[in-house]
Parts: structure tokens; C-alpha cells; sequence
């Protein structure tokens, strides 16, 4: 398994912006697909955006399409998700998550909150 770290998670505004960074601890993090997932208090947790080991190529779910942004930075073993005119209803914890090229994710960080007030 793959050790995740996250940060940059806070309290902040509505129409606010924060950037999430997850650091991996694997040599090969350029072969794993990532995910960003939330879980909000009662609800079940929800993938939010991923990147694919291969091709780079990025999914989001279909909240966070046009404000969230990921992206990779292999040399670092770092991803990171820019999230921009947040919403109340985009708070939660948000995990990192791995997976082995295209295996299931099964390795998942601490989790960092994100609040955002109206």
C-alpha cells in the first residue's frame, strides 16, 4: 500500500478558493490512477475528480465540473485539486485515494476538511 498525506484544507467563504496537495511515499507513483473522494456528515463518500496513471486524462464528478481542477506532478509524488467558487455544500473531508494502474483504490489518506460558509 501507498502512504497519502493531505493538506491544505481550512475554513473559507463561499466563491472562495483553496488548493488541496496529497504527497504519496512510492517510487512508482507515476503508475498509479489517483482520486480525490469527499464525504460530508450523513452522506456517503463521493469521488470528486481523478487522474489516470496512463494518459493523465482527468474525470470529475458532475458537482465539481467547471470549478475543480486536478492535476499531477509525478516528480514530486504529489497531486493536487484546486478548487475554485466553493459552495457550502462542498463541505467535507476530502480523502486521497490510489489504485494500481487501473485496480480498484486502496490505499487512502487521513482525510483534511474542507468548510466553506455561506
Amino acid at each position: 500500500q501507498v502512504q497519502l498525506v493531505e493538506s491544505g484544507g481550512g475554513v473559507v467563504q463561499a466563491g472562495d478558493s483553496l488548493r488541496l496537495s496529497c504527497v504519496a511515499s512510492v517510487r512508482t507513483f507515476r503508475m498509479y490512477t489517483m482520486g480525490w473522494f469527499r464525504q460530508a456528515p450523513g452522506k456517503e463518500r463521493e469521488i470528486v475528480a481523478s487522474i489516470r496513471w496512463s494518459s493523465g486524462r482527468e474525470s470529475y464528478g458532475d458537482s465539481v465540473k467547471g470549478r475543480f481542477t486536478m492535476s499531477r506532478d509525478n516528480a514530486k509524488n504529489t497531486v493536487y485539486l484546486q478548487m475554485n467558487s466553493l459552495k457550502p455544500e462542498d463541505t467535507a473531508v476530502y480523502y486521497c485515494a490510489a489504485a494500481w494502474t487501473s485496480a480498484a483504490y486502496d490505499s487512502w489518506g487521513q482525510g483534511t476538511q474542507v468548510t466553506v460558509s455561506s
